[in-house]
């Protein structure tokens, strides 16, 4: 006896798997909560220059990412340190 796979049978599946991410993406969220700016904005956020954001990261002040060649900022770690929050 052969069974053979409907669309209904399919589209059921696709609705357990949905549903089963749903669940999952709370548990997810762990990064996706932190804010990262460019250099550019970073700078133009906090009235500061470009060589001011490089000794705060060299300093290990903020946290960063490089990303291609271009400097991410962690928008917390940014606004902490000058608002001493």
């Amino acid at each position: 006896m052969s069974e053979q796979v409907t669309k209904d049978d399919l589209r059921q599946f696709s609705l357990m798997i949905i549903d089963e991410i749903r669940k999952l993406k709370p548990e997810i969220k762990k990064d996706d909560d932190v804010e990262w700016l460019k250099s550019r904005a970073a700078k133009k956020l906090l009235s500061m220059s470009a060589g001011s954001l490089q000794n705060l990261r060299i300093a290990g002040q903020v946290r960063f990412k490089k990303v291609l060649g271009s400097y991410y900022y962690n928008k917390a770690d940014l606004m902490k340190l000058f608002t001493g929050n």
